[in-house]
């Protein structure tokens, strides 16, 4: 699905290491899915603007 360059790579795999991460897939699963949600709880779409809101 995605490629990763060697410095990229070397990252995750000692962050994996260092919290004894076993299981890689459901790591980056649950990575990329959890920050896909964040973002889309924050980016909900308004009736009005930010600026509007705030007054």
């Amino acid at each position: 699905m995605f490629s990763l360059n060697e410095e990229e790579y070397a990252l995750i795999s000692s962050y994996m290491k260092k919290y004894k991460i076993e299981n890689r897939s459901r790591w980056c699963r649950e990575t990329l899915i959890s920050h896909i949600l964040k973002n889309l709880d924050q980016d909900y779409p308004t009736l009005f603007g930010e600026n509007e809101m705030r007054r």
